[in-house]
């Protein structure tokens, strides 16, 4: 029974004694932009990150390396309420800036020549701002008017936990894509002059949350 299951294990993974080599160096690195916009009310929200990142094998399959870039995000929102007596419309814009590294270590296991699985634990820090500007304004039946504005800021630090697995393909001796799927983590986030942080647990593994990138390894 054992044989025969070993067997089987060869087949399915074709298993194989190739390693990626202590001190072997790589670039990678992610950069990406979303928009979403309801066209009935013109709200929008944008966001966008550029976060280059180094890794390096410190034993054969198994490399350590950080990723330090910047995240940002940008939000648009109209509301207005026909309160019958009056109308009131609130105008608000936000904006979202933040500096991130990313320590990591990343284990491969080896299924062929070219293919490998991961699992990466990874060590997210945030240090960023938050800023609003509201505007609100009122105009009744007999057109009286009223308006306020509002800015607001608030900076942030923030700490996570993260666990990603995933598949990385030798498409030749230094180019490799490889994709994440999902994450399992934690991240805590704490506001300035604020006692206490917000807590987020994030656990997902299926194909809607797939990334990709490319990597260039300094192949010896």
């Amino acid at each position: 029974m054992k044989k025969l299951l070993l067997a089987g294990a060869v087949a399915l993974f074709g298993l194989s004694n190739a390693q990626i080599k202590t001190g072997t160096l790589y670039l990678s690195g992610q950069a990406g932009y979303s928009q979403e916009k309801n066209n009935n009310t013109d709200d929008k929200l944008q966001n966008f990150s550029i976060i280059p990142t180094v890794g390096v094998f410190i034993a054969p399959n198994l490399a350590v390396g950080t990723g330090i870039g910047y995240i940002g995000s940008r939000a648009e929102n109209t509301d207005i309420n026909n309160l019958g007596f009056g109308i009131e419309t609130l105008q608000s814009k936000v904006k979202a800036d933040a500096f991130t590294a990313r320590p990591f270590i990343r284990k491969y296991w080896t299924l062929s020549d070219k293919l490998y699985i991961f699992g990466q634990l990874e060590v997210p820090i945030e240090i960023g701002k938050r800023t609003a500007d509201l505007q609100f304004d009122y105009i009744n039946m007999s057109g009286y008017i009223y308006s306020q504005s509002i800015n607001m800021e608030q900076k942030y630090t923030s700490f996570g936990v993260n666990v990603k697995p995933g598949l990385d393909y030798f498409i030749s001796k230094n180019w490799t894509i490889e994709a994440t799927i999902g994450e399992f983590g934690y991240k805590n986030m704490k506001i300035k002059d604020q006692e206490k942080g917000t807590d987020n647990f994030n656990f997902g593994l299926n194909l809607s949350s797939v990334t990709f990138g490319v990597k260039y390894v300094f192949a010896k």
